[in-house]
C-alpha cells in the first residue's frame, strides 16, 4: 500500500471543502450554482440594527430626546415665572448679593431675585429654537449651493467653491461674531443668522463632493442615455443619493449651531431682553459673580456641554452607521 503524497493529500483537502460548500443549512444538498438566498437589507435598517445596540448612539438620543422634551414643555413645567423677581427682597448686595437655595426654589435665585430653575428650564427652549433654525438655515443655503455647483459644474462650480473657501478660511466664531456685529441692534434673529452662515459652506462642500461622486455612477448615466432632462437627473437622482451624510452632518452642526449660539450671546451679541433667558446669556451674566456664586455659571455651562454632546454623541454614531467603510 503506497503512501499519500503531497498531491493526493490536498486534493483530498480540496473535495472537502468543496462537499461542505455543497451543502446548506441542515446538511441539505445546493444544486449546482445555486445560493443560499437570504432577504437583501437596505442601508437605513442595517444602520438601524447597528444603532439600537450602540450604546453610544443610544446615550446621545436619551439625552437629546431628554433636552427636546423639556425644551418643550418648559413653561408648563417652570415653577415659576422666569422674569419675575421673587426673591428681590432677600438680595443683599453687601451679605447676599445672590440668594442661595430655599423651599420652592431648589437652585436659588439670581442677583435679581429670578428662580435659577425656572429660567435654565425655558432658557432650554431659546436655546432650542437658535439651534434648529440656525440649522435649517444653514442647511438651506448649503444645499443649494452645493446642487448648483454638483449639477452644473464648469465656471459655475469654480465660482461657488471660490466663495466656499473664502469663508472656510475664516475661523467660524470670528465669521458669526463679524456678521452679528454688524446688525444695528443684536436680537435673537441676528444671532440665527450669524451661525447659519457659518455653517452654509460646511454643507455646501459636503453636497458637492457628494454630488460629484454620484454624477459618474451607473444610474445617472442610464438616465442621461435615455434623454432623462437634467433637471430630473438632478432632482431624481444625484440630490436624494446625495443627502445622507448631509443629514448626518447636520446632526453634528446642530451641536456646533448651540454653542455658537450660547458664545454670542455671552458676548452680549443675542437677546438684550433678560427677561427672556438663553443658556449663554445666562452664562454671561454670571461673570459678575463668579468667585462668590459660581453656581450661576455652572448650571447653564453643564446645560451647554451636556446638551452638545448629547447631538455629538449621536451624529458620529449615525455616521460611522451609515458609512459602508466602517462597517463590521
Amino acid at each position: 500500500m503506497s503512501l499519500p503524497t503531497p498531491a493526493n493529500r490536498r486534493k483530498e483537502r480540496v473535495d472537502a471543502l468543496a462537499a461542505t460548500a455543497a451543502t446548506g443549512p441542515g446538511g441539505a444538498l445546493l444544486e449546482a450554482g445555486s445560493v443560499d438566498e437570504k432577504p437583501g437589507v437596505s442601508l437605513i435598517a442595517s444602520a438601524w440594527r447597528r444603532l439600537r445596540r450602540d450604546p453610544v448612539f443610544l446615550l446621545g438620543a436619551a439625552i437629546t430626546l431628554v433636552f427636546v422634551v423639556l425644551a418643550l414643555v418648559s413653561p408648563l413645567i417652570a415653577p415659576h415665572d422666569p422674569g419675575a423677581n421673587l426673591l428681590i427682597d432677600k438680595v443683599r448686595p453687601q451679605t447676599n448679593p445672590v440668594p442661595g437655595p430655599e423651599p420652592g426654589f431648589p437652585l436659588g435665585a439670581d442677583d435679581v431675585g429670578r428662580d435659577l430653575l425656572s429660567r435654565l428650564l425655558v432658557g432650554s427652549q431659546q436655546t432650542l429654537v437658535v439651534g434648529v433654525f440656525a440649522t435649517l438655515f444653514g442647511l438651506t443655503g448649503g444645499l443649494t449651493l452645493g446642487i448648483l455647483a454638483g449639477a452644473f459644474g464648469g465656471w459655475v462650480d469654480s465660482l461657488v467653491m471660490r466663495v466656499v473657501d473664502v469663508l472656510l478660511s475664516i475661523p467660524s466664531l470670528l465669521l458669526a461674531f463679524s456678521i452679528a456685529a454688524i446688525a444695528s441692534r443684536p436680537s435673537q434673529l441676528t444671532v440665527i443668522i450669524a451661525v447659519a452662515a457659518v455653517q452654509v459652506p460646511v454643507f455646501a462642500r459636503l453636497l458637492r463632493g457628494s454630488m460629484l461622486a454620484q454624477r459618474h455612477s451607473d444610474h445617472v448615466l442610464a438616465a442621461r442615455a435615455l434623454g432623462v432632462t437634467r433637471r430630473a437627473v438632478v432632482f431624481r437622482h444625484m440630490v436624494p443619493n446625495s443627502l445622507a451624510p448631509v443629514i448626518v452632518q447636520s446632526t453634528l452642526v446642530l451641536a456646533v449651531s448651540i454653542i455658537d449660539a450660547a458664545a454670542l450671546s455671552f458676548l452680549g451679541l443675542g437677546n438684550p431682553n433678560d427677561r427672556q433667558p438663553e443658556w449663554g446669556q445666562m452664562l454671561g451674566r454670571a461673570q459678575t459673580y463668579i468667585y462668590d456664586s459660581p453656581h450661576l455659571a455652572v448650571y447653564p455651562a453643564l446645560c451647554i456641554i451636556v446638551v452638545a454632546l448629547g447631538f455629538t454623541l449621536m451624529g458620529e454614531s449615525l455616521r460611522e452607521a451609515l458609512d459602508p467603510k466602517s462597517r463590521r
